[in-house]
């Protein structure tokens, strides 16, 4: 590791070097392009000053034209007057005068003819310089914001490459101080493990000292004691008892209830899809409740009917595998003989896919005939044709690895383990292709159920038939394909080890030894069962003295407490049934009042009737001299039969008051007693409902938990899974990061080849612009000598 890291090391400090001289060479080209543009600046003010003296030349050279053309004109006047001076003065001199005017007009012609050749030269010259100047500005002007352009071009490549540098220099930087601290760490690290392995080795030479002597002395006593081993015969060592899996047979039980589930769901969408499929033939081409089918129909639809003898028997026999499967069990393939009787359910349903095959192609051949077929539908029906052959192929060859699986069973040595591990790979692989089968059929019955919709003739009874096969061949692709990846990612368990088995030896297993191997596991569980009896608890010699001086001290205090507690609990007996007689007695006293104000009422409403009406008593013959219950407020039931005969006078009623309260009180108790025992009972309902509650509230509660339970374990699976795939991507993230770094290296490397040619460039454009200043100076130098 740490030469690793030294490796590393040095090569980030050559990539360090390259970016540094790489960036030595950068800052050079960018101060060369900063001195060529300042270069560029002054020959352009050298080009504005030089265009500014040409101005003036031709500012100069128009006055002196103008000045020309101005004496040119008084020229001529004068002459225009000379040649009238010289018609006045007729003959006064004429031959001297004559010749005088002639040689000065000759003079005077030979001048203006001078001075007009001069002009034109000078004119020519000024059109001439102009049009140059005008031609090498342009062209400086062009190549000048060609360059200014170039110039800005190559800024802002100077700046993007100087940040890049610079960020890969502070990342360089960053990673160099990261592995600084990596490789100090890793040689602490490298210093703790060659310790360790110091020690490690100092231990494994002790460990292998004492192994040596354990060994010499374990076969000094194999070679005294053991007269026979019988592990190296196979023959003899097949009758050893092998240990038991706990694991292994609690994987199992799980496997195969998952096995058992899938089994349930395939059974109802094999029953739903033949069922469904004979109401189908039994409707379509021909209607058999307008007219009969053809009898080859009426057999295929009359085998359908029979397709639950056939299919449900899986279930049965997938249950039975179940049930043979628990903890107490030995799971193999030797010892699973319940997976025999599946995988007779599984041929005996093989064949009736065998033998409804034809029937079934020749109805689609039949469906194919009628004249309400079209060519898009005659497809579909040649393409279901293969599928079904395929599919039937595919039971058939199920049917071949299961009953090899189911073999060993009955013949224990008919199968060898290496070649148990390649059937279930085979049977894994034929899974997933009974799934791709099962997709094409869903997928090509689809097609053809919405042809067919599309038909004048088709019937509701039909589009309804049509949905529940497309349903029923969904469900059995979706069923095929749970299956196969149940199969595939448990396919590890099927063809590992067992562990059950001969020791130091490879045999197989045989019901025989299974059931030695539980007998010996149940003596061995009674036996650890007998071994672990509870140990009294024991207490250290001196703790027991404290305690005995403790107790001794403590005697007296504790009778005397028991004592009191014994009193406290006799006196809140004694006070709790007071409070109940005294509860009774105030009930039993507020029905007295209550019934002694109705009385008092009852009186004085008579004694007010009485005072109105006589004072003295009434006749026996009045209608008012027999008071009835209503009135005395009596009922008539509460009479005794010895009662007195009572007057409704004021005076008669209050004499009799004291006899009439002793009859209802022992009722009004009974009642009292009644009625508390009655709300005692109520409380009671009430509290026993409402611990019925609480408890289907814990039990709900409970329910609940164990669903989270299996949320939350559901979650951690996929919470695995995540991780798993996050690591793939820090991977691949990692792999990215080392293409990037060494894209960027090249991009460093193309883009100093890039540098160096834009060197090239600049140099070349500056001796262009060192021709241009020879070629302008000698431009100006020829002008001026003009």
């Amino acid at each position: 590791m740490a030469a690793d890291l030294q490796a590393k090391y040095q090569k980030l400090a050559q990539e360090y070097s390259k970016l540094r001289a790489q960036n030595q060479v950068l800052k050079k080209a960018v101060v060369d392009e900063q001195a060529s543009t300042t270069v560029l600046k002054e020959q352009i003010k050298m080009k504005d000053q030089s265009l500014r003296k040409v101005e003036q030349e031709m500012d100069s050279l128009t006055f002196r034209n103008q000045q020309l053309a101005k004496r040119v004109e008084l020229l001529q006047e004068e002459l225009v007057a000379t040649e009238t001076k010289g018609k006045k003065n007729k003959q006064k001199s004429s031959d001297s005068t004559s010749q005088h005017s002639h040689q000065h007009q000759s003079v005077f012609d030979e001048d203006l003819q001078k001075k007009i050749e001069e002009n034109e030269r000078l004119h020519m010259q000024f059109f001439e310089a102009d049009e140059k100047h005008r031609q090498t500005e342009a062209v400086l002007r062009e190549r000048l914001e060609v360059l200014e352009r170039g110039g800005a071009q190559h800024q802002a490549e100077v700046d993007g490459l100087t940040q890049k540098y610079m960020e890969s220099i502070e990342k360089l930087q960053n990673d160099k101080t990261r592995l600084e601290v990596k490789s100090q760490t890793l040689e602490r690290e490298a210093k703790e493990c060659r310790q360790r392995t110091e020690e490690c080795q100092q231990q494994l030479k002790k460990c292998h000292a004492e192994l040596n002597s354990r060994l010499e002395q374990v076969t000094s006593i194999i070679q005294e004691k053991v007269s026979f081993n019988d592990t190296k015969h196979w023959q003899y060592n097949t009758l050893n008892v092998p240990p038991h899996n706990r694991r292994h047979q609690l994987k199992a039980r799980d496997i195969v209830g998952q096995a058992f589930t899938f089994v349930q769901d395939l059974v109802a969408a094999l029953l739903n899809f033949h069922t469904y499929t004979e109401q189908r033939v039994q409707i379509y081409p021909i209607d058999s409740a307008t007219d009969t089918i053809s009898p080859l129909n009426q057999k295929f639809s009359q085998y359908l009917h029979e397709n639950a003898a056939y299919v449900r028997p899986l279930e049965e026999g997938m249950l039975q595998l179940f049930d043979s499967v628990t903890e107490d069990t030995v799971t193999t393939l030797e010892t699973t003989v319940k997976l025999k009787q599946f995988s007779d359910h599984f041929t005996s349903y093989t064949c009736f896919l065998q033998k409804i095959l034809p029937y079934q192609l020749k109805s689609l051949e039949e469906e194919c005939e009628s004249s309400l077929c079209t060519s898009s539908l005659k497809t579909k029906n040649s393409e279901l044709h293969s599928d079904v052959k395929k599919m039937t192929s595919v039971f058939e060859k199920l049917q071949n690895y299961i009953g090899l699986l189911a073999l060993p069973s009955t013949k224990p040595e008919a199968i060898l383990q290496a070649n148990s591990s390649a059937v279930f790979t085979q049977l894994a692989a034929c899974l997933h292709g009974l799934q791709d089968v099962m997709k094409d059929v869903s997928k090509h019955y689809s097609q053809k159920a919405i042809l067919e919709q599309e038909l004048p003739t088709v019937t509701q009874k039909l589009q309804t038939t049509n949905e529940c096969i497309l349903t029923s061949l969904v469900s059995l692709s979706n069923v095929t394909g749970k299956i196969a990846t149940y199969f595939s990612n448990n396919l590890d368990f099927f063809t590992a080890p067992t562990g059950y088995g001969p020791r130091a030896g490879a045999g197989t297993m045989n019901p025989l030894h299974a059931e030695s191997m539980l007998q010996c596991k149940k003596r061995a569980a009674g036996y650890i069962q007998a071994l672990k009896k509870p140990q009294p608890e024991s207490v250290p010699y001196v703790e027991a003295l404290a305690h005995r001086r403790i107790l001794l001290s403590s005697t007296e205090s504790r009778e005397g407490l028991t004592q009191q507690v014994h009193q406290s609990q006799e006196k809140i007996a004694k006070l709790e049934q007071e409070k109940e007689h005294w509860m009774l007695e105030a009930q039993l006293a507020k029905i007295r009042l209550e019934k002694e104000n109705q009385r008092i009422s009852e009186l004085e409403a008579q004694l007010a009737g009485s005072s109105s009406r006589q004072l003295f008593l009434p006749t026996p013959e009045s209608p008012s001299a027999q008071p009835t219950p209503e009135e005395e407020g009596e009922e008539p039931g509460e009479r005794g039969l010895g009662e007195p005969i009572r007057s409704a006078s004021l005076i008669g009623m209050l004499t009799t008051k004291s006899e009439e309260v002793k009859i209802p009180d022992e009722e009004c108790r009974e009642q009292l007693i009644k009625s508390h025992y009655m709300s005692r009972v109520a409380e009671l309902t009430s509290q026993l409902q409402v611990a019925d509650s609480k408890a289907v509230h814990f039990n709900a509660e409970c329910r609940a938990l164990a669903k989270r339970l299996t949320l939350a374990e559901k979650s951690r699976d996929m919470l695995t899974e995540e991780v798993k795939l996050a690591n793939q991507n820090v991977s691949r993230l990692q792999d990215e990061l080392t293409t990037t770094k060494r894209s960027y290296e090249d991009q460093l490397s193309m883009m100093s080849d890039h540098l160096c040619s834009m060197n090239e460039t600049l140099t070349k454009q500056r001796e262009e612009i060192d021709t241009l200043k020879m070629s302008s100076k000698g431009n100006s130098k020829k002008n001026k000598g003009r």
